[in-house]
Formats: C-alpha cells, sequence, structure tokens
C-alpha cells in the first residue's frame, strides 16, 4: 500500500492535511479516553456521510473511522491515537461508480410506466471483517444525498445494527447517517431471531429473512419514492455450507438484481455459477483500512450495542427498573430438539421443530437473558413471523414471589404479555 505519512500519534492535536482521492485512516486505542474531529479547510466524508466545517465530532474509544475526501482537505484531530495515517490506496473510485449503477436503476424505476418496476435490490456479501456494513452505509448515505429514500435491511445478527444482536429488521433511510451515532431508529421493523449465528437454526433463520422480504416488498408497493429506491441488504460473513446456502435464500426471497461480493474471490465465482446471468455479481476489493476484529472484541461490541439499546451511545437514555409478575407474561423459546426418527411411531412423520414455540418456566437461569417482547395479541397470532415491539433484560428472579426485575426502555404497564427467549445474555451495570 502507498502511503503519504504514518503515526503512532501521542500529540494531544495534530493537523493533518489530505491532497484529493486520499483517506485519513484512525483508529482510537480501547481505555484511553476519547478523540475529536474538526474539519478545518474543505470537503470531508466519514463512509458517506458529509462532514461540517468548524463542527466538533467525538469519536469513542475504540473507534475505526476513515475521512475520505474527493477535492482535498485539512482536519484536526485532538486525543490518543493508537493509529493514524494517510493512503491513497483506496477503493472509494470504485465504490462511487457501484453507486452510480445503482443510481442509473433507481432512475429506471423512476421513469418506467409500470409502476410494478423496482429500484435496484443489493445484497452484499463476503467473509467477516471485509467492511460489509461500511460498505452498506456508504451506499444508502449517497443514495440518501440524491434524495433517495432506500430501504436498510440487516440480516447480520451478530451486529444488529437495526435492533440488537440476535435480531434481523429492516429501516426506511430518510436522511444520511449521523457521523457518531448511525443511522436514526426511528419506527424500525424488527425482529427476533434469539441466536448469534444462523447456525444453531437455519430453517427459522430463512423463516424470518423471507417474512423481511415479503414486508419489503409490501413497503414498495405502498410508497413509490422507496420502490424506485430500493433496498440495501446487509449479511452475515459466513460464506460457506450454511452461511452460504442462507445467501442464497435470502438473494431469492429478495429477489435481488444485483450481489456485491467483497474481497472473496471463490464466493464469486460460486454465486457467478449459481445465478448465472439472472443476477449481476460485482466483485470489489476491501478497503485496505479495515481491521480483523478478535473474538473478545466481538463480545464487547455485542454488549455495547445492548448497552445502547437501553442507554443512547451518548447515555443520553433514562431506562426503567420494575417488577414484572410470571402470571402476567409468558415466556417461549423457538426451536425445541429435533426426535430421531427411530424414536417415532411407525408411519409418523417428523414434526418442523425448528419453528416450534416451547413454553419457558420462569426460573433463576433467565438472569441476564435478553427477551423480545412479541407484537402478538394472542396465540392465534404466528408468534414467530411476529415483528418485536422491543426488548427487556431480565435483572433478577425471585422465585419466592414468582416474580422478576426487568431492565426496560419503557416504563411499566407491558404493551403485550408474549416474550421470545434470547441465547443473548446482557449484564446490567448501571
Amino acid at each position: 500500500m502507498e502511503v503519504e505519512q504514518e503515526k503512532s500519534a501521542q500529540e494531544e492535536r495534530q493537523q493533518w492535511k489530505l491532497e484529493k482521492d486520499t483517506e485519513l485512516r484512525l483508529e482510537i486505542p480501547e481505555g484511553k479516553g476519547k478523540a475529536e474531529l474538526v474539519l478545518l479547510q474543505g470537503q470531508g466524508e466519514v463512509f458517506g456521510t458529509e462532514l461540517i466545517r468548524n463542527k466538533k465530532f467525538t469519536f469513542k474509544a475504540g473507534s475505526k473511522v476513515a475521512i475520505f475526501t474527493w477535492h482535498g482537505c485539512t482536519v484536526e484531530i485532538s486525543g490518543p491515537l493508537e493509529v493514524a495515517y494517510i493512503s491513497k490506496e483506496t477503493p472509494m473510485v470504485m465504490y462511487l461508480n457501484l453507486h452510480m449503477g445503482l443510481e442509473q436503476k433507481r432512475q429506471k424505476a423512476e421513469n418506467s410506466p409500470d409502476e410494478s418496476e423496482t429500484g435496484p435490490r443489493v445484497l452484499v456479501v463476503g467473509p467477516v471483517d471485509v467492511g460489509k456494513s461500511t460498505l452498506c452505509q456508504l451506499l444508502l448515505n449517497y443514495a440518501v444525498r440524491m434524495g433517495r429514500r432506500p430501504v436498510f435491511v440487516d440480516l447480520d445478527i451478530g451486529q444488529g445494527r437495526v435492533g440488537i444482536p440476535g435480531s434481523m429488521g429492516a429501516l426506511l433511510i430518510e436522511r444520511p447517517a449521523d457521523i457518531e451515532e448511525g443511522f436514526p431508529l426511528q419506527a424500525p421493523l424488527v425482529y427476533h431471531y434469539g441466536h448469534l449465528s444462523p447456525g444453531p437454526n437455519e430453517k427459522l433463520y430463512n423463516k424470518i429473512s423471507s417474512k423481511i422480504a415479503e414486508v419489503t416488498k409490501e413497503r414498495f408497493e405502498k410508497n413509490k419514492k422507496a420502490r424506485a429506491s430500493g433496498c440495501i441488504i446487509n449479511t452475515c460473513g459466513w460464506v460457506t455450507g450454511t452461511g452460504y446456502r442462507i445467501l442464497v435464500h435470502a438473494a431469492e426471497a429478495f429477489d435481488v438484481d444485483v450481489i456485491v461480493v467483497l474481497d472473496q474471490e471463490r464466493v464469486y465465482n460460486d454465486l457467478k455459477k449459481q445465478f448465472g446471468n439472472k443476477v449481476q455479481i460485482v466483485h470489489l476489493p476491501k478497503s485496505g483500512g479495515v481491521v480483523v476484529r478478535s473474538q473478545e472484541t466481538r463480545r464487547t461490541a455485542r454488549d455495547e450495542r445492548v448497552r445502547n439499546y437501553f442507554y443512547g451511545m451518548k447515555l443520553n437514555f433514562y431506562p426503567h427498573i420494575f417488577e414484572v409478575r410470571f402470571a402476567d407474561i409468558k415466556i417461549f423459546k423457538i426451536g425445541a430438539p429435533a426426535v430421531p426418527d427411530s424414536c417415532l411411531p411407525l408411519g409418523m412423520a417428523p414434526e418442523q421443530n425448528e419453528t416450534k414455540l416451547v413454553p419457558v418456566q420462569p426460573g433463576r437461569d433467565l438472569k441476564h437473558c435478553v427477551l423480545a417482547l412479541s407484537a402478538a395479541e394472542s396465540l392465534e397470532e404466528d408468534l414467530v413471523t411476529t415483528n418485536a415491539v422491543g426488548f427487556v433484560v431480565v435483572n433478577e428472579v425471585d422465585l419466592d414471589r414468582q416474580m422478576m426485575i426487568v431492565l426496560s426502555p419503557a416504563p411499566r404497564p407491558l404493551p403485550r404479555k408474549f416474550f421470545l427467549l434470547s441465547d443473548v445474555k446482557f449484564m446490567d451495570f448501571k
């Protein structure tokens, strides 16, 4: 990689001058405070969101940030930096070309006399730590800056950018992401999956993926602007075996017309064989600034995502803690252990246990578990494919009083009574 300048920066305040088509890549160390960024001159952007001149932007410890400029700019950084360097080797021109290709599809859909024609449905795939989420954010930001209203679909259950880890969802994007806080999560559509990987329940994962595709298509039918804008779909980083099968399922469920493969040529060739000329397959390199995260870093990021749900990224939310009686709620887990065919009565077909609702008796093992509150009002509705209205964390379980104490984003009373159990756990130290 061609690098103009590199520093392991320890100074408290630094100015960096970027030439056109270059990128300043920053890593803020863990546990050493925040860093502040100010654009002094020129024009720059962070993952597609424009920097406002002379406005101070704050990045928390552990953040990885890339400031790109098309025309040149000068920025000032205050605070500790673990890594800081300017690179001319950046795939941003290729990413911009992809955006312009998608924009042509949007214009075609917008000007088509056939009102059923939809804008681009883009599936972004690739292994872990290649920048899929960042590319999705970039494409969404560029689309919104062109006046579009795309739908962001997040199938990456390990991160949970629309909901929390262990959930999948969709969000209509109406304005660029905030540089510090990301996209505003107003009226998101979130579905409970309950695991951090598709592996434990592939059938459930595909069923929810199909449900989100169905609801997205309904949104397109009712919102002309969203229909012309299309959707950007983020996926998990598992691209072999089960991971590959769920990618193919998602591509078919959403009827995608563009698949963007980051970094891995083998996946690109597999998808080319799978879909032939029916889908446009695009192979792009990952950014040189992408950092490989350890398991511990991923675990910390998941905890931070759940904490942000309750307390806000700037600790500006005030969640509630209150008691809930066992008698007032019902808790279920989706999926039952499979029964071997040899154990079944003669002539009886095996049940579809993967999407079966199993009642859960409240006990001490629920402590620190995340529960999804289903929007279903009765058991006549399908709890598996009904969206969640929110999440709570079980802080304590009192079997003597038949009560549990929950952390909730809203005060009592609970709007519904059906909860779905998740593998995700969160310890509230606030």
